[in-house]
């Protein structure tokens, strides 16, 4: 009989289960988390785990918020355990359980007065988010915020009701300026380039709309670091929870399964000061730039180049995609031919063992990472993954050939039905328009590559247009398959 998670029943629990050896009645906040999602979870929650648990820095607890009240039933799952997570660490032969107890409270989302009140509260120093890669308004040809969305422009006429979690963050920011309070520092841990940046470019935008005074107070006290996150974390199914129940006699409300893999590098630039993350693995730099550029090219960008052809191919786990030599060589070859050249040194990486340990994540069979969620939200993805290594081959005057490859595998993914006729369910937030662009595609390929938002310049590059339309019209009348035989053999 599995025991329900909660604080009371932690000593109850198998000894094969780690759990928190600080009391967590000691622990107070000092980080208020927007997104309190598995990533979160697995990685951020993680590494304050294990500093609390080598007795350090208890005044650095998590606080998780939210805008949307989709987020509410994940709330409601922790609440009832206390706000306890079971993190499962899979990898070949090991399996690794451990409860973590960072997180002290979650506000209910979208509480807009308790949200900014616990902002405003100067025991918080960090406001840190997990929104995914599509939360930011960003411009996707431009790679720069958005001032003219409506939920943007609705915060900006109504600053002290916003919605959006830059609006919260901002209205937080206006307190405690007003209340002469020391601002926090705002500390993106989602996967963009730059992302620091990114989410200066956002609140800072905002605030321009709102109050330019207020713009230039933010600009000139706030810090935002960059940081480059990494740690594969899928989504939880039926499979996980009957697993920690049968192997570890757990039942958890919403448990995180993941590789044993971590990496967290970040800026040291924190006003209001830190948690010793250092202590327990966090690698703090002056520049997280060459870092983030290879995360994102090598291993996102790997990502997105097996997920479309295995979904064309009705492959359902990653792991299933790379035991098939063609997706697996297709991603071999790309990723030597044309994405790696791409990526400066990095200092002390081979960018050689890099690759050959994503290509040992990607296979672990233990994770059940879906290629369905690889292929999620390729609009926002792409113009951050791939289409910058595009540019910068045609910069360069190289080859686009596997790039042109990748981006019709895409194009022919969001058409909606696999090579065997299998109904490919939305995958995107803009599903509709990219199938009817993919649609119109298949008998004129420029349409596709006409979206400007996303493609940009490359999209108008007569190089990579030509290139496109070939594998795209070889993808139509050869299926993936033979279309991945012709180009890892050179002959298409």
């Amino acid at each position: 009989m599995a025991i329900k998670l909660s604080s009371a029943a932690l000593n109850r629990l198998s000894p094969k289960v780690a759990v928190p050896r600080y009391d967590r009645a000691g622990l107070t906040a000092g980080i208020l988390h927007f997104g309190v999602g598995n990533f979160h979870r697995s990685h951020q929650a993680v590494y304050l785990d294990d500093l609390f648990n080598a007795g350090i820095d208890h005044d650095w607890a998590i606080v998780g918020a939210g805008v949307f009240d989709a987020e509410k039933p994940g709330r409601e799952k922790l609440a009832e355990q206390d706000w306890l997570t079971t993190v499962v660490e899979q990898d070949g032969d090991r399996v690794e359980a451990r409860v973590t107890g960072a997180m002290v409270d979650y506000l209910i989302p979208g509480d807009t007065d308790t949200i900014i009140a616990r902002l405003a509260d100067p025991a918080i120093r960090i406001a840190s988010l997990t929104i995914t890669e599509g939360g930011y308004f960003i411009d996707p040809a431009s790679g720069r915020f958005n001032p003219s969305h409506p939920d943007i422009v609705r915060d900006a006429g109504d600053p002290d009701r916003p919605k959006t979690v830059f609006g919260l963050i901002l209205a937080g920011l206006k307190r405690r300026r007003a209340e002469g309070v020391a601002p926090f520092t705002v500390m993106s841990c989602d996967n963009i380039p730059h992302n620091g940046r990114v989410t200066s470019d956002a609140v800072c935008g905002l605030a321009a709309l709102v109050d330019p005074v207020l713009a230039r107070w933010v600009g000139d006290h706030v810090s935002f670091p960059n940081g480059m996150v990494d740690r594969i974390t899928p989504a939880t199914s039926a499979r996980e929870w009957a697993q920690l129940a049968s192997d570890f006699g757990v039942e958890d409300n919403w448990p995180v399964f993941c590789e044993p893999f971590r990496q967290w590098v970040l800026e040291d630039r924190f006003g209001t000061g830190r948690p010793a993350l250092e202590r327990v693995g966090v690698q703090f730099v002056d520049d997280v730039s060459p870092f983030e550029l290879m995360k994102i090219r090598i291993l996102n960008g790997g990502h997105a180049t097996i997920a479309y052809p295995a979904g064309l191919m009705d492959i359902v786990f990653v792991h299933e995609a790379m035991q098939e030599p063609l997706v697996r060589g297709f991603l071999e070859k790309l990723e030597r031919d044309e994405i790696i050249p791409t990526v400066p040194p990095v200092p002390g990486v081979v960018l050689d063992d890099y690759y050959r340990l994503i290509e040992h994540r990607f296979a672990n069979p233990k994770i059940g990472d879906t290629v369905r969620r690889l292929c999620l939200d390729g609009s926002n993805r792409q113009p951050k993954f791939i289409i910058p290594t595009i540019a910068d081959r045609l910069r360069a005057g190289k080859s686009v050939e596997g790039l042109a490859l990748e981006s019709a595998l895409w194009c022919r993914y969001c058409f909606g039905s696999s090579d065997s006729g299998a109904e490919i369910a939305p995958n995107d937030p803009n599903w509709t328009r990219l199938q009817d662009r993919a649609m119109a595609a298949k008998a004129d390929p420029a349409a596709w590559l006409a979206m400007d938002d996303i493609y940009g310049e490359v999209g108008k590059s007569p190089v990579f247009a030509s290139a496109f339309a070939k594998h795209l019209r070889a993808l139509w009348a050869r299926g993936t398959r033979e279309t991945l035989f012709g180009y890892l053999a050179g002959t298409s």
